[in-house]
């Protein structure tokens, strides 16, 4: 806007009489100039602001249908959205930090000096709405009314994107309404741009997601996928970084979930995993609850690390969910009830992906259009029935095992935090940190992972992924470690740490370990951390002895594990481990802030290991520590 005293005057010259009032309601000038700003920019035909009623949302899902955002599928509440054939993921590349004069994030993070990227973004917005119906939402992140909430402003002309928070977030519009002036916000404007004739965006050579930190605020232009366009969440998830790290609290890339241990006791985990790597699944495992799958917010409470889903729903990668693996929500996406998919293969309207534990049909409609099994795209690459990044969205009130504590505004008590990633050949299936700083350090800051469908690139290629967060990242790096040694340092008794790896492959290439072994994992973590287990301790961390595997595999698998397969699977790898450390201190030395406590740990590592391999050779099984 020309002047920020003209934002009353586009409001009221563009909103009817309905939508004005209940956006006034809202007692915060600042959330009036957002709005105005977007309208003025993007130019929209009509304006909906929804509040938290029934009927609004209602109004948001039908809308969605009447524009063919979404589809209706054959079983009730179930639609089908496709993303265009080039915006199928996470755009890593073009997602970057607006700078503002003076601050540098580091060479790892993607940004640009914030006056030439807002001219650019505002470029490709400025008139993009014209025509369309644009929405303006309300959500909460975090638990309402709770020292965790972070209020959301989203103004969008994707109803499929609007349709999506719904079963996301938690409704934030009483809760603007609450704060009254003082109300602080995060702030998302989207716009799909130019839609083709299947009405996906047209221009994605012009996608771009630029985060400006000075305003808490995200554009994104030309693009349809939810990774790019749901502004709440991994966009906002790097708002929240800076917030935490102003705060003094942490905003991690992490599920919550509850783990049953013996005589009743329930102690809740947080976990953080790259995409496709085993997440999801964690939290889901049977038998056990979930908070959340996604992102959570810590804060010490009382001497305490208490965490809370800051999410109320699932935007879940499809692939490979069936009734073995995934029963719980399997069940969910074959019943009746609100399920949005997106980019899987539709025939005779019932949805089909890869892994689903049936035969797929050889034709039907998916995110090329009209298919047939062994169609290829014009470079010659197959085309699969079902995108491999396809996902569902769905609200985790569905879920049989959804934890009662999810709305719980204090959050839970973290008994135990787990990092893991896509790792062939160097770490053991499970073990735990000495300490909080090992575990920070030598576990969750020195994680590799190999790449899958869920980002734009190649897969297959073993990336540095910090904490599961280095693509979320907002903060220097070093700063971002220091502020997780920092957390725990500021607690008596900090949560365990334990590092998994569900990947890890034989000589032959194979998998050693099956979809459901995780749940074991997780079941000795759990002992673990109330100590009442014993460990083997090694140069890299504490693992567990074969006895008590061999009970849990019976008791949560009914499953026999035998001696070899814990010789084989826990066996330290010295000369993989030793190069992991070379590979991740380099990258650490590149980067000047990096505290210096992490190269004293990781020299001490190397020591350990080094002195085992001096007596014992590059293999070492566990039954010999």
């Amino acid at each position: 806007m020309s002047n920020n005293d003209d934002y009353m005057d586009i409001l009221t010259g563009n909103l009817d009489k309905t939508d004005l009032e209940k956006l006034l309601a809202i007692e915060n000038p600042a959330v009036h100039r957002f709005v105005a700003d977007a309208i003025d920019l993007c130019k929209p035909e009509k304006i909906f602001v929804s509040t938290d009623s029934e009927e609004d949302i209602a109004f948001v899902r039908r809308l969605a249908l009447d524009r063919n955002e979404e589809a209706a599928l054959a079983i009730d509440g179930h639609t089908i959205h496709f993303d265009g054939y080039h915006d199928q993921a996470r755009d890593v590349a073009r997602t970057k930090y607006l700078l503002p004069e003076g601050l540098d994030l580091g060479e790892r993070l993607n940004s640009v000096e914030r006056a030439e990227g807002l001219a650019e973004i505002r470029g490709f917005l400025a008139g993009a709405m014209a025509g369309k119906t644009v929405m303006v939402r309300f959500f909460c992140l975090g638990p309402v009314d709770s020292v965790f909430s972070i209020p959301c402003v989203q103004v969008t002309d994707s109803s499929y994107v609007a349709h999506s928070e719904d079963l996301l977030y938690r409704h934030g519009y009483e809760q603007l309404r609450r704060l009254g002036e003082s109300g602080e916000f995060f702030r998302f404007l989207h716009s799909a741009g130019r839609l083709a004739d299947n009405n996906t965006s047209a221009d994605v050579e012009k996608r771009r997601v630029y985060i400006d930190i000075a305003e808490e605020m995200v554009y994104t232009s030309n693009s349809q996928y939810a990774g790019n366009t749901i502004g709440l969440k991994k966009l906002a998830l790097r708002l929240a970084i800076r917030k935490a790290d102003r705060e003094g609290w942490l905003a991690e890339h992490m599920f919550v979930m509850g783990i049953n241990g013996p005589g009743g006791r329930k102690t809740y985990f947080t976990g953080a995993f790259p995409s496709a790597c085993g997440k999801t699944s964690t939290a889901m495992l049977p038998g056990e609850s979930i908070v959340g799958d996604d992102i959570a917010y810590f804060r010490n409470i009382d001497g305490a690390a208490r965490a809370v889903n800051v999410e109320a729903g699932i935007f879940g990668i499809i692939r490979d969910v069936n009734p073995t693996d995934d029963p719980v929500i399997y069940d969910v996406l074959n019943k009746s009830g609100e399920v949005i998919f997106s980019n899987v293969l539709i025939t005779e309207r019932k949805p089909y992906w890869l892994g689903m534990g049936c035969e797929l049909p050889s034709a039907g409609y998916n995110h090329s259009g009209d298919w047939t099994a062994g169609a290829k795209d014009a470079d010659g690459n197959e085309i699969t029935a079902s995108h491999r990044n396809a996902r569902y969205t769905v609200n985790l009130a569905r879920l049989a095992n959804v934890d009662e504590a999810l709305n719980d505004p204090e959050g839970v008590i973290v008994g135990g935090i787990i990092y893991g990633g896509r790792d062939s050949d160097t770490c053991v299936p499970v073990q735990q940190a000495f300490d909080w700083a090992h575990g920070i350090i030598t576990i969750a800051a020195s994680l590799e992972s190999e790449t899958t469908a869920a980002t734009l690139g190649a897969e297959g290629v073993r990336k540095f992924n910090l904490m599961s967060n280095m693509d979320f990242v907002a903060i220097p790096l070093g700063r971002y470690i220091q502020n997780n040694l920092n957390f725990g340092a500021s607690m008596e008794n900090p949560p365990p740490i334990f590092g998994v790896n569900y990947f890890l492959r034989g000589a032959d290439g194979k998998y050693l370990n099956g979809m459901l072994d995780k749940g074991v994992w997780v079941k000795w973590a759990e002992l673990a951390a109330h100590g009442d287990v014993e460990t083997i301790e090694t140069p890299t961390g504490l693992i567990p002895k074969y006895e008590d595997l061999k009970r849990l595999f019976a008791e949560v698998l009914k499953k026999e594990f035998t001696e070899a397969d814990y010789a084989e699977q826990f066996k330290l790898r010295i000369g993989e481990n030793i190069a992991k450390l070379g590979r991740i201190e380099k990258i650490y030395r590149a980067i000047s802030d990096t505290p210096q406590l992490v190269f004293e740990t990781f020299a001490a590592q190397r020591e350990r290991l080094e002195a085992l391999r001096k007596d014992k050779g590059d293999y070492v099984n566990p039954m010999e520590m």
